[in-house]
């Protein structure tokens, strides 16, 4: 065979295996006790109290709800980008981040532009 074949092949073997990894579900986690750390550690500040946003230091982006698997939610928690401080295991353990993303997809998220009267006129 030839050796673009083999190329191709294992192109296709790691999107496969990144395609796994990627979504990969979340554990369960106790929304009760996110919320506590989600506010003890300060995630809130850059956030907002429920997920919403904010801008302390730039645009923070919308956690309620978030569309983001949980792969990339830990690698955002571990190795961030921007100016978000990284919350290595030492700091945060695999089971309170997994509690933080389930309070997260527990919040209502953004509302449609129609519940808002004041937006519709």
């Amino acid at each position: 065979m030839s050796s673009m074949f083999w190329i191709c092949a294992a192109g296709m073997a790691c999107f496969a295996v990144a395609t796994a990894a990627w979504a990969q579900e979340a554990p369960k986690g106790d929304t009760a006790n996110g919320k506590k750390i989600y506010l003890a550690d300060g995630c809130y500040q850059c956030h907002g109290s429920v997920g919403q946003g904010g801008l302390m230091t730039g645009q923070a982006p919308v956690l309620a709800q978030t569309k983001m698997p949980y792969a990339a939610f830990m690698r955002q928690l571990r190795n961030p980008i921007n100016d978000m401080p990284p919350y290595p295991q030492n700091l945060l353990s695999e089971k309170e981040a997994a509690d933080i993303f389930a309070y997260l997809q527990s919040l209502p998220g953004r509302r449609p532009v129609k519940d808002f009267p004041i937006l519709n006129n």
